[in-house]
């Protein structure tokens, strides 16, 4: 009886183990993409237009949130074309505006959005080291009053879904009532960015590291 006791968890145990092989086996790393990468010679009449625009601008050519969004031509256009605004004709600078995508990127721990905006957010003058902090998860040291008032912000915006009556003064006095609205949109831009980044399971080009590794907060 206990022979027989110690052979049926013996083989429950393997089983288990032998499951869970399969499941580590279908990782996101290794179990086929979601949605194939696209390239140029793929694309049909209604997405080579779209196709042609983002490899003008994208630093991940045809791959981040720009492969599923081929699939849907004219959405992918709608948002191309408010990507147009909210990057280069926001009436927010640059390096604040950079700032909030990253702060986006970094609730959502989007490896494409900080592996696309890190870089360029250091181009347009934000401190390495707030860049650091904000990847290791810490409110940065040493902000400038703009930069402090589009962390509070988004980070409100983003986590409590609401803005106080402090940070909202703070933001309109320093920023001024356009810019406030305009860095609103990218926040919440930058969230349908990285949702269609994660449904699709996207990641940094090939032979790049990932910005996040697996244990890191």
């Amino acid at each position: 009886m206990r022979k027989t006791l110690v052979s049926c968890l013996t083989a429950t145990v393997i089983v288990c183990l032998a499951f869970g092989a399969i499941g580590a086996d279908l990782s996101p790393a290794t179990r086929p993409p979601r949605f194939p990468q696209l390239t140029m010679q793929q694309l049909n009449e209604q997405q080579r237009p779209l196709g042609e625009q983002i490899m003008k601008v994208s630093s991940v050519g045809l791959g981040g949130p720009y492969n599923p969004l081929l699939r849907s031509p004219v959405l992918g256009q709608r948002i191309f074309d408010l990507l147009d605004y909210l990057r280069w004709k926001t009436s927010v600078p640059l390096r604040l505006n950079e700032f909030a995508i990253l702060i986006t990127g970094r609730l959502w721990r989007s490896q494409v959005e900080w592996f696309a905006h890190a870089p360029l957010a250091i181009k347009a003058g934000l401190a390495p080291e707030i860049v650091a902090d904000l990847k290791a998860n810490r409110r940065p040291a040493n902000m400038k009053p703009d930069e402090a008032v589009v962390y509070d912000f988004v980070m409100e915006l983003s986590t409590k879904h609401q803005v106080s009556d402090e940070t909202f003064d703070r933001a309109k006095d320093l920023l001024g009532e356009q810019q406030v609205v305009d860095l609103t949109a990218v926040t919440g831009t930058y969230v349908t960015i990285a949702m269609l980044l994660a449904m699709a399971e996207q990641g940094v080009p090939p032979g790049k590291e990932p910005p996040f590794k697996v244990g890191e907060p």
